[in-house]
């Protein structure tokens, strides 16, 4: 399947190293993360689409083994009233249905594999997308903050440079005040950077109470 070889192939790959040694990172990042999203939204659609595909088959299994019943109860009746001709026709015809329930029975048993196979792909996917997600944001942080402590060290070594006369005082005011406002730049971006990690925490943590719950229930659910 050509789509699930994509992901597969997606899935293999190094995030981290794929994005430093692209040319441009945070573009790569985006782009990465747009694709999984198209491709996460392909392989609901194929999980959709094979369970409704199991719950038919199913339903045809369970025609062809009540249509066995029944017809062997209607033999059941031919002997009572000691017509053997009509028993075998229905036993025959029980027969017939028998052998497709079971040849629906081992299309549904390979098509709960498959199922399976694309449900277990799609929540790898989306745990991929979700780690690619943060380090994306990451990405973008991180290279904020470079921009920022860049401008901040060219400044200074302008000021170093600088004669000693009053437009350098000058000069040197002003790249205090530039240097206050990326400071307070700076601890917002950090202020941010320790929501989100709490954020983060809370998330886990709300997974796991679920997770335990889930285990709690397990046994009545047996």
């Amino acid at each position: 399947m050509p789509l699930l070889e994509r992901i597969g192939t997606l899935l293999r790959a190094n995030i981290n190293d794929l994005i430093e040694k692209a040319e441009d990172p945070e573009k790569l990042a985006r782009q990465l993360v747009l694709d999984m999203e198209n491709q996460l939204i392909q392989v609901k659609t194929q999980v959709a689409m094979a369970m409704a595909d199991q719950h038919l088959l199913l339903k045809r299994k369970r025609e062809h083994e009540e249509a066995v019943d029944e017809w062997r109860s209607k033999a059941e009746l031919a002997v009572v009233r000691k017509r053997d001709d009509l028993a075998r026709a229905a036993l025959e015809r029980s027969l017939k249905h028998e052998q497709l329930a079971h040849g629906f029975a081992e299309q549904l048993e390979d098509q709960q594999v498959e199922a399976e196979m694309l449900r277990s792909t799609f929540l790898k996917l989306q745990q991929k997308l979700t780690e690619t997600e943060g380090k994306v944001e990451l990405l973008i942080a991180q290279r904020r903050r470079a921009a920022i402590s860049g401008k901040a060290h060219a400044i200074h070594a302008a000021v170093q440079s600088a004669s000693k006369s009053s437009s350098v005082k000058r000069l040197r005011l002003q790249v205090q005040q530039d240097e206050a406002k990326q400071l307070a730049a700076r601890a917002l971006l950090q202020s941010e950077s320790l929501e989100e990690s709490f954020d983060v925490l809370e998330k886990e943590e709300r997974v796991e109470r679920l997770l335990e719950d889930l285990k709690n229930r397990q046994p009545r659910l047996a």
